[in-house]
């Protein structure tokens, strides 16, 4: 398939650059069998799942990832951290006039530094000079790595608001973004209704928004990400499973390592504790093993995310879809609406 059958037109304005009032009072696109669509609230998803259901959230927690710094010849250079790798090292894209070379350093702030250690593809591993460690430094001088179609500098509201409510595993660059529409009174009102929760660990890369720049899809080359199924989460499935309840993914990112591990271990409908990388690119034609239903934002035009989309619901009937968000004023991406996806 081609990179240009998941295009669509999307007027600007419909770009939300902050939250909604509440994280539940975004609006829900219920698509549902055949052609169905069905205007909703979030708080509406208590009704439009069933007692014993099990929905499968990512826990991972954003980091302050994006960081300023200067070349020893003066010049200015942003840092977008891709991956921590130890408590000294990490991956990162470097935006600068000229690249860094290995062995020199950048500076940031008044007396902290980085040193270049090389390239790996097309990233650069940093090792950060300080001795309280990589995790540390974000915190101090980094800034909330906001998608880049969000105009605004990064402020108080967006450290709260761009984080999940069961954000706990820091590692993640981008939120999964899913997640943001769930408070304390919508989750008290699903386990009213009889609907279980479970969680995994997906970090999300900055690769999340690297555009598809090959027509031929099957050219790409998604990054690695590193993700983490335990046992309570096993175990949950294997519950719902056997109760008849239905494995609802909240988001992309639970969607891609749930499937990643089901390929890896050959399963059908049940996962084994796992831990690893995954460079999954699911596309139509790829065969769900585990999730039954699919929650998750609106997604950029050509995207790896609106082409998974694609492949759970149907290329054409989630054109339709989004055809349809576009003339209701749905508010799109990360900021934005949801919608939840009954299968083809």
């Amino acid at each position: 398939m081609r990179r240009s059958d998941f295009d669509y037109v999307l007027p600007p304005e419909l770009i939300a650059q902050h939250p909604a009032e509440r994280r539940s009072a975004s609006r829900l696109l219920h698509v549902g069998p055949g052609d169905v669509l069905d205007d909703r609230q979030m708080t509406d998803l208590p009704d439009l799942l069933a007692p014993g259901d099990l929905l499968v959230f990512n826990d991972t927690r954003v980091i302050p990832a994006r960081v300023f710094g200067i070349k020893p010849t003066g010049g200015r250079v942003e840092i977008l951290v891709e991956r921590v790798l130890d408590a000294q090292e990490f991956l990162a894209q470097l935006g600068a006039s000229k690249k860094p070379k290995p062995g020199s350093q950048i500076l940031v702030g008044a007396d902290e530094r980085l040193t270049v250690m090389g390239r790996e593809d097309d990233l650069f591993r940093l090792r950060y000079e300080g001795a309280d460690g990589v995790m540390a430094f974000l915190e101090r001088a980094g800034q909330m790595p906001l998608p880049p179609y969000i105009a605004h500098a990064p402020s108080a509201e967006d450290r709260e608001r761009y984080q999940t409510i069961f954000a706990r595993e820091p590692g993640a660059v981008a939120a999964p973004t899913a997640g943001l529409h769930f408070d304390t009174p919508l989750l008290e009102a699903l386990r009213a209704r009889g609907i279980a929760t479970a969680t995994l660990t997906l970090h999300i890369g900055a690769g999340t928004f690297q555009p598809v720049r090959v027509e031929n899809i099957s050219e790409h080359r998604m990054h690695a990400e590193w993700y983490r199924i335990d046992a309570p989460l096993c175990a949950a499935i294997e519950a719902a499973r056997a109760r008849g309840g239905r494995v609802v993914a909240v988001g992309t990112t639970v969607t891609r390592a749930l499937e990643s591990a089901a390929l890896e271990q050959g399963r059908e409908r049940t996962v084994a504790p796992i831990s690893g990388e995954t460079r999954l690119f699911i596309t139509p034609g790829f065969r769900f093993r585990i999730i039954d239903r699919l929650l998750t934002n609106f997604h950029l035009p050509q995207s790896t995310l609106l082409m998974l989309v694609c492949a759970f619901g149907g290329r054409e009937r989630m054109l339709r879809a989004y055809d349809h968000a576009v003339a209701q004023r749905y508010r799109f991406f990360s900021y934005g609406d949801a919608m939840l996806i009954d299968p083809v």
